[in-house]
């Protein structure tokens, strides 16, 4: 019998086709490095989201397993390099996230541009801010998308033909050229894009290339009246350098859905600016995208061991 190791919470309906298919499912949540390895001894198929990490010790105890599924987009904690090399295949989901995770970046647009959570906060204590809340309209703005894959594209037809914002991109892949035309957007080289855009968002993957991609002189480049937001991943942002961009008023706000230390610190310097939206990693959070991802790694897994 298969057994699949299920190491994150996933939509209970990818559970019911893993037990359907006659697999023996076991479950622990998040299990540490230590758990994962002993866990792992035994099992021929693992599931993990952006957590637990999957390292080359965990890797090197794996002895029969033979697929590692992570229900979500991106790969950065799971050693790809050593799984493959042991001969174990990795999947993903890689559309399942794409509008949620589009949504919630347009949210914190929002939220930033309209201090939709800075009014929130002062009614919460009793303060009518009316005067200190006067905002901006994104329409007509600049969105400067850096990342135009699924997700980046999504985030551009929302913006583009729900909010009426110019579209312009960095990508060092080259996109689809019809959906560019339908969204009439312009390739910016990536600095150029950055002194040009009101809002920046970023949907690049965590490599090596893109770490601290935004950094203390592409801050210095953006506009002072332009927002930064986050949701791809933490280490893209070097937040010491965005700390001194908010405290010396470099640019208007940052809207973060990830950092670089996961969970943020109580206290954390990010957490004291009136111009920051921050939201707990919830970016693929929603019942939506967590069916479709937990859905398309069980099938995945169900075929694997079908061939």
């Amino acid at each position: 019998m298969v057994k699949v190791l299920v190491a994150a919470p996933i939509h209970q309906e990818a559970l019911k086709l893993l037990k359907e298919a006659g697999y023996e499912v076991i479950y622990k949540e998040y299990p540490s490095v230590n758990e994962l390895r002993d866990l792992a001894k035994d099992i021929d198929a693992l599931i993990v989201r952006s957590k637990p990490k999957v390292p080359k010790e965990v890797i090197d105890e794996a002895k029969k397993l033979r697929i590692i599924a992570r229900a979500g987009v991106g790969l950065d904690n799971i050693d790809v390099d050593e799984a493959r090399k042991a001969g174990i295949t990795v999947v993903n989901a890689p559309a399942a996230p794409s509008r949620s995770v589009a949504e919630l970046a347009i949210g914190l647009m929002l939220a930033l541009m309209r201090k939709i959570a800075y009014a929130d906060r002062k009614m919460r204590d009793g303060e009518w801010v009316k005067k200190e809340c006067v905002g901006y309209e994104l329409r007509g703005k600049a969105l400067g998308v850096i990342g135009f894959g699924r997700i980046g594209r999504e985030v551009a037809r929302i913006a583009r033909f729900g909010l009426g914002m110019k579209i312009i991109y960095y990508d060092v892949y080259r996109p689809p050229e019809e959906e560019v035309r339908i969204l009439g957007a312009e390739y910016r080289q990536l600095d150029d894009l950055i002194s040009e855009a009101d809002v920046i968002t970023l949907h690049v993957p965590l490599v090596k290339e893109t770490y601290h991609l935004i950094n203390e002189d592409r801050l210095k480049r953006m506009k002072r009246t332009a927002i930064l937001i986050n949701t791809s991943r933490g280490g893209v942002v070097d937040t010491e350098a965005l700390i001194k961009a908010l405290k010396e008023g470099w640019i208007l706000g940052a809207g973060l859905d990830v950092y670089e230390e996961e969970p943020l610190p109580k206290g954390h310097p990010l957490t004291r600016f009136d111009n920051v939206v921050l939201t707990p990693h919830i970016g693929a959070s929603t019942n939506e995208a967590q069916a479709r991802a937990g859905v398309e790694v069980a099938h995945k897994i169900i075929d694997f061991f079908s061939r």
